[in-house]
């Protein structure tokens, strides 16, 4: 049986990434200068950034500070442009300037201007217009904050268009439940299995009941070998269900922009490489961002995010619904660690990818042009 040209499927099994990707500090060290500096990577949310308060983030392996501002997000280099020492070595609150604490070098904290030079006085071919600090930009989207270290236009976009998520107001939505978990695996393992559901029968059983497509180890029906666009479309979640939460049941208001197909698909997913994915549901939305820390250790930071009268409601237990994808993750994160495990090994090589495996070979692809493009 042979799959439709329409279908996501792969029509061969290619090469995955060799070994070394996974385990290699050298090739941890160009993804961090090529990839994690120079394309956008999620900071947080924008109430993680208080107006009138500095914060020290890394952005690969550059260290970069955020200003709220009056005129909003600015970032910078967290280098001073004299002799390249640390402007700031804590979170702290900001006012109108940044001084350098070895040579007194000021700059606005406006603009990242120089404007003042300390005790020392500068001959006549010193240009002060060319020695403010040196930009990050910042893009916001549904109120997450994106940074990018990069010079070039890099235009911020995702697996599918930003705006598959405008029915939901995410930027007005309050954190109910926060969970950080620190995992033993690259962070492109992660990735991966977060890319596949070929694991999904023998690792997620609460998953699989909730959405029975999954359970067949494909995560849509296009991916089924025989399907074709004239097959009606069949409900993500099964019978009864109408959100990710233990009972199924919405655990308060639905958004009311949402358009009834947004309703019966029950879930839709956004993901900005390298470090977030966003998942709408018809009453809350989570965001999981990804933080590499070593070639074999990843930081999940997960948020739950829900109305306010959601929240409001008597009795209302955020832990409690964040608890079926808790679960998953927690699924997720062993099945990764057990792969790394797997990878560590000599006689591992490099892998073959099976034809459901085709959003891992997107991001593979991906990945190997970023960090051509940047190099």
């Amino acid at each position: 049986m042979t799959h439709h040209p329409l279908s996501p499927r792969l029509d061969h099994c290619p090469e995955s990434l060799p070994r070394e990707a996974y385990i290699d500090p050298r090739w941890f060290a160009r993804e961090m200068e090529t990839v994690f500096a120079r394309q956008w990577q999620c900071a947080g949310r924008l109430a993680d950034f208080p107006e009138g308060q500095l914060r020290r983030l890394i952005l690969g392996n550059m260290p970069v500070i955020v200003i709220h501002g009056e005129g909003g997000i600015a970032a910078y280099h967290n280098v001073c442009r004299h002799r390249g020492a640390e402007l700031c070595a804590a979170d702290r609150p900001v006012g109108k300037l940044i001084t350098c604490p070895y040579h007194a070098w000021s700059y606005s904290a406006a603009d990242g201007a120089l404007v003042a030079t300390g005790p020392a006085r500068p001959t006549a071919d010193f240009d002060r217009a060319s020695h403010g600090l040196l930009p990050v930009a910042v893009r916001q989207w549904q109120g997450f904050v994106f940074l990018n270290a990069s010079t070039a236009e890099v235009p911020l976009a995702a697996d599918v268009p930003l705006a598959t998520l405008d029915n939901w107001p995410i930027a007005g939505l309050s954190v109910g439940h926060l969970w950080e978990k620190e995992l033993a695996c690259n962070w492109k393992v992660f990735w991966e299995n977060y890319s596949e559901c070929l694991h999904c029968p023998g690792i997620h059983p609460e998953l699989c009941e909730m959405v029975p497509v999954y359970g067949e180890g494909i995560m849509g029906a296009s991916e089924a070998l025989g399907w074709t666009p004239e097959q009606p479309v069949r409900r993500n979640l099964r019978e009864g269900a109408e959100s990710w939460t233990p009972d199924g049941k919405p655990c308060g208001p639905v958004f009311p922009q949402l358009t009834q197909e947004e309703r019966q698909r029950g879930y839709s997913f956004v993901t900005v490489w390298p470090s977030l994915y966003v998942v709408a549901h018809v009453d809350y939305v989570r965001a999981v961002r990804i933080v590499p820390l070593s070639p074999e250790r990843t930081r999940l930071t997960v948020e739950w995010y829900f109305p306010e009268a959601t929240l409001a409601q008597p009795g209302f237990d955020a832990a409690q619904v964040a608890s079926f994808a808790k679960t998953v993750l927690m699924q997720d994160g062993a099945a990764a660690e057990m792969n790394q495990r797997g990878l560590s090994s000599p006689a591992f090589i490099r892998g073959r990818l099976m034809p459901e495996e085709y959003e891992i070979d997107r991001f593979h692809r991906w990945l190997l042009k970023a960090m051509a493009a940047a190099a």
